[in-house]
């Protein structure tokens, strides 16, 4: 571990948005699962959501991804409406790509709050009953003959708009994480071969320096 390296890492962790996150449901194909990833790690999500294709298992991360797996943590849920009432639980607004009579221009809701993107599968997109449960449904405005875009491209655009509303707003420039929280994650992300260890046996994580060395 480098100094330089470690202080990358604390600074890219003072600029995580934890109350901004995605839904992916049922996402399969891995160079679009990976995509999203990418853009989550670029405007700052800490943690994706995801239900499973079908066949139970996430896709397997591509070179599309960029290592953005490694720095995007990834909860799965059973099901898309189980997981908005959860978000919706924890007090976060949840709002579908989905074309219905609701539906809002992407650039019209509120991305300063705590906020989850909603994503449907490459096929069928967002179900109509997520979308139903979702607190709005969102819509990139189409002006050619196809109608709809890649789901990763779509993630993207949504994305880079809550990144502008949250740095006009200045939430970019004070740290969102806890102080304890972000040292928890600073240690994972700069030793990850040693974090597994020390929660297995349920101890916990030694200080580091400010050059990112563990303290004897």
């Amino acid at each position: 571990m480098t100094p330089e390296r470690y202080e990358k890492i604390r600074r890219v962790l003072r600029r995580r948005q934890p109350t901004l996150t995605v839904l992916m449901d049922e996402v399969n194909k891995p160079h679009n699962f990976s995509a999203i990833l990418r853009t989550c790690d670029a405007v700052g999500v800490l943690t994706a959501h995801a239900v499973p294709p079908k066949s139970g298992t996430l896709p397997t991360f591509d070179a599309t991804s960029g290592s953005a797996h490694k720095w995007v943590a990834v909860q799965k849920h059973p099901d898309a409406v189980s997981a908005v009432r959860a978000l919706q639980g924890q007090g976060v607004q949840v709002l579908a790509t989905h074309l219905s009579q609701r539906s809002l221009d992407y650039r019209e809701p509120d991305y300063t709050r705590p906020t989850c993107v909603l994503l449907g599968a490459e096929k069928w997109g967002v179900s109509d009953e997520a979308a139903d449960a979702a607190d709005a449904n969102i819509i990139i405005p189409m002006f050619g003959m196809v109608q709809s875009l890649n789901v990763s491209v779509a993630a993207a655009t949504i994305l880079f708009e809550a990144q502008r509303q949250r740095l006009s707003a200045g939430m970019y420039d004070t740290p969102q994480l806890a102080p304890a929280e972000l040292d928890r994650l600073a240690f994972e992300w700069a030793y990850p071969d040693l974090a597994p260890g020390y929660r297995d046996r349920g101890e916990r994580y030694p200080a580091l320096d400010e050059a990112g060395q563990i303290v004897r």
